[in-house]
C-alpha cells in the first residue's frame, strides 16, 4: 500500500500544495480501515529537512471543501501562509468513521450518545499509525515535536490524549471542546492528571450553542455553561501546573459560533503557538 497523490484520486477539489493519501489503512486496535491524509511542506521535495507533525482529526473537514460535512478548516492554506513566516509542519488528517465518530472520541461512555473507544483510538495514532508516518516521511518523531488536534469531540479527545499518551503527544490544540460529553467526564480525569511540560491550546467561542446543534446536546446547557466549562478546564490546567504563557494559551472568541469558519479563523494563531 503506497501514498498516492490526493489531486490524481479527487479530480475535482480545493486542495493547495501536497497532499498524499494512503488508502486503507488499517486500524488494530479499533478493527477497521480509513484513508489517511498526509499534508507536506513546499520544501519538503527541494530539502532534506525534517519536520514536527501534527495529528489532526475529522480529516474531511480539514483540507478540502467538496468532501466536508460542514465546511473546510482550510489547513493547507494556513499551512502556506505559516511556511512563509517560516514554521513548517507535516500535517496528518485522520478521517472519522461517521457513524462511529464519538464512540472514537471519548473515552468515556454517555448513556445517549455512545463513546468509550478514545483510548483504542489514541493507541491506533501513537503505535500504528504514527510508526507509518516516521516510517514514510522525514518527521522529527520525539514527543516534542508530535501533536493531537482537534474542535468539539476531536478536541476532548486531543486534550484527552495530551495526558494519556504523554508519551507520545508533546502539544494539543482543542478548538471549542465538548466538554459537556458524558456528564463532564473529563473534569475528573484532568484533576487526577500532573504537569506534563508541553504545549496546550484551548479555545471557545462566546456564541457556541445554535439551532443547528440543539438536537444533540443535553437539555440543561447553555451558553453561559459552556462558556464556563471551558474556563474551567483553563484553571485546571492552571492548577496542574500550566501558567507559563509559553506552555498553555486560553482564547475566547467573541461572537463565535461552533463550526468550522469559526476554527479556521483561530487555527492560524493556533498553530503559530503550538508550533513556535
Amino acid at each position: 500500500m503506497n501514498w498516492q497523490n490526493y489531486q490524481d484520486i479527487q479530480t475535482e477539489h480545493t486542495v493547495t500544495g501536497t497532499l498524499k493519501v494512503l488508502p486503507d489503512f488499517e486500524s488494530p486496535q479499533l478493527g477497521n480501515r480509513r484513508p489517511i491524509l498526509a499534508y507536506l511542506p513546499n520544501s519538503y521535495e527541494t530539502s532534506d529537512k525534517r519536520y514536527p507533525v501534527l495529528y489532526m482529526h475529522d480529516a474531511q473537514n480539514l483540507f478540502d471543501a467538496r468532501t466536508s460535512f460542514a465546511g473546510e478548516w482550510q489547513v493547507d492554506e494556513t499551512m502556506q501562509r505559516l511556511e512563509a513566516e517560516g514554521i513548517e509542519a507535516i500535517v496528518v488528517g485522520i478521517p472519522n468513521m461517521e457513524q462511529a465518530r464519538l464512540d472514537e472520541y471519548s473515552p468515556f461512555r454517555d448513556r445517549r450518545h455512545g463513546g468509550g473507544k478514545g483510548e483504542q483510538y489514541l493507541n491506533f495514532i501513537a503505535d500504528t499509525l504514527k510508526p507509518r508516518i516516521d516510517a514514510d516521511f522525514r518527521t522529527l518523531p520525539d514527543r516534542a515535536h508530535t501533536g493531537i488536534m482537534g474542535s468539539s469531540m476531536g478536541a476532548l479527545i486531543s486534550l484527552y490524549g495530551y495526558f494519556y499518551r504523554q508519551d507520545t503527544f508533546g502539544f494539543a490544540g482543542a478548538m471549542s471542546p465538548a466538554f459537556w460529553f458524558a456528564g463532564g467526564a473529563i473534569f475528573p480525569y484532568l484533576l487526577r492528571q500532573s504537569h506534563i511540560p508541553g504545549k496546550i491550546y484551548l479555545d471557545m467561542g462566546t456564541a457556541e450553542i445554535s439551532r443547528r446543534f440543539v438536537r444533540f446536546l443535553p437539555r440543561y446547557l447553555t451558553q453561559p455553561l459552556v462558556t464556563s466549562d471551558a474556563r474551567r478546564a483553563a484553571d485546571i490546567l492552571m492548577r496542574l501546573g500550566y501558567q507559563s504563557p509559553d506552555e498553555v494559551r486560553y482564547v475566547e472568541d467573541e461572537g463565535a459560533t461552533h463550526n468550522e469558519t469559526a476554527w479556521a479563523r483561530r487555527l492560524p494563531d493556533a498553530l503559530r503557538f503550538l508550533l513556535t
